[in-house]
């Protein structure tokens, strides 16, 4: 293995040692322990998936599939460990953003930063 997947490997054992994986994983652990949490959340995240798909085709979702989406996401909001997991799923999407930066700094350096 190279030094840079060598380092990649640290890097990936660090991030699952972290205390936002740590929480993010107990969190997920008690959503799925949790049959009515768990499929809450898949039902939340197929509509999603169903809508992300459609809008990368270039389909406009109808408005009943919009307003479905919206019935489920305030649905899963309530349910406060499901709320939680989101909220975490963010902060470690938030944390990768922020190794994702710092690792492609050599890129933007030689090619510059891309337009946002």
């Amino acid at each position: 293995m190279s030094n840079l997947q060598d380092t990649a490997q640290q890097l990936a054992n660090a991030i699952a040692e972290s205390d936002e994986f740590k929480e993010l994983e107990r969190l997920h652990k008690e959503v799925e322990s949790d049959e009515v949490a768990s499929r809450m959340l898949t039902n939340f995240r197929e509509i999603q998936l169903t809508l992300q798909e459609k809008q990368m085709q270039g389909e406009q979702p109808s408005e009943e599939e919009i307003m479905q989406a919206q019935k489920q996401f305030e649905l899963v909001q309530q349910h406060e460990t499901i709320s939680k997991l989101m909220e975490q799923e963010q902060k470690m999407s938030q944390v990768i953003g922020e190794v994702n930066q710092l690792i492609t700094q050599p890129l933007e350096r030689l090619y510059g930063a891309p337009e946002q």
